[in-house]
This record gives C-alpha cells, structure tokens and sequence, in this order.
C-alpha cells in the first residue's frame, strides 16, 4: 500500500468565501469614526460628538485604524486558508481569488469613503439656507486633514462661531464658506482652535 505524505493544502474542504461581505467591514473600520461623528452631529447628540472629536484630534489616529483595517483583513484571510486545509504559500496560491477579493474590497471600500461618501455626507449636513436680507461674504480656506473623514469635524468647529455660515467642502482639503461679514471676520473664522491641531490658510 502506497503511503502519500499529506501536505497542508492536501486537505480539501468547502468554504464558501466571505471575502466581499469582509473586506467592505474592514473596509469601513478606519472610518467608523467619522460616520460617527455625522450621525452625531446630524441627531444632535452633543455628548457624543464631543467624545468623538477627542479620538479624531488624537495624531495618526487614522493610520492606525488603517492599520488595524489590514491587520484584521489579513487575519481573517489566515483563518480562512486554515479552514480550508491550505495555510501556506501554495495555499494561498489557489485561493488567490478569495484574498484578491478580500483586500481588494478593502481598499476599494476605503477609495470610496475617503473620496466619495464621506464629502458627500459632510456636504449634506453642512449647508444653512442663508436668509434672504443677508449679504453673504466668501472665503475658501485650505485645511491640513489627514483624511476627508475629517470634514465633518472642521465643519462643526466652523459653524461654532458664526452658526448661519455655509460651508462646501472639497477633497482633499478646500473648505467654501458663505458667511454674514457684520457677525464674524476671515481673521476670526481662521483663528478657530481646530485650526491649531490642522493649519488652515486662506486661499487666494
């Protein structure tokens, strides 16, 4: 009797791939706060929004849900190789499909909330009719964020100080604001104390 020695993607089993489903959930992860932070401030939960600035004030707080975004990604893809009998190179060689799309849907997830939804739904929540006796100044001021997850939060800081005003905002980091010039100033509008954790300058 003829003895094969098994190897560890000898072993075949059906598991039907989550990898989809996965990867927009690790997708959303680095953005969790933000979302948030929108819903927040939309229901005007004050409490909250405050506690949520604090994690989005932190440095490089995004980077590292980024990083736990892949982490969490690749950990899943582990354990799916494992279920299958093929946690190795070879494996995961045959099973290139399934992590294709796992970290593919991640990143595409994450193209889209940085780009897409996330200015969308800042925008949505931002604008103020402005009544019809006011005569409305402009100012387009550019803001160091790290990501446009962080719209929602200079919008907010924004409208503290004059809350008639107007704000449009545009990736990457371009904020048009529409203000009453008798209640508040350029100087004033750009010494908010966000302004300290991201620079702002005015544009020309």
């Amino acid at each position: 009797m003829e003895n094969k020695e098994k190897t560890c993607c000898t072993q075949t089993k059906n598991i039907k791939p989550e990898g989809i489903l996965s990867g927009i959930l690790y997708g959303l992860i680095p953005h969790s706060f933000c979302i948030a932070l929108i819903l927040g401030s939309v229901i005007g939960a004050t409490l909250a929004t405050a506690w949520l600035k604090k994690f989005l004030l932190t440095p490089h707080f995004l980077e590292f849900l980024l990083l736990i975004s892949l982490l969490l990604a690749s950990v899943s893809a582990a354990i799916y190789l494992k279920k299958a009998g093929c946690l190795c190179l070879a494996g995961a060689k045959t099973k290139w499909k399934y992590l294709a799309t796992l970290f593919s849907t991640t990143l595409l997830v994450n193209w889209l909330m940085f780009f897409i939804i996330i200015p969308s739904l800042a925008n949505a929540t931002s604008k103020v009719p402005a009544s019809p006796e006011k005569q409305l100044a402009s100012l387009s001021i550019s803001v160091q964020i790290p990501c446009t997850g962080h719209a929602p939060l200079i919008i907010d800081e924004l409208r503290k100080n004059d809350p008639d005003c107007s704000v449009t905002f545009k990736a990457p980091g371009t904020f048009e604001i529409r203000y009453d010039p008798r209640e508040i100033s350029p100087e004033k509008i750009i010494s908010a104390e966000i302004f300290k954790t991201y620079p702002a300058t005015i544009n020309n």
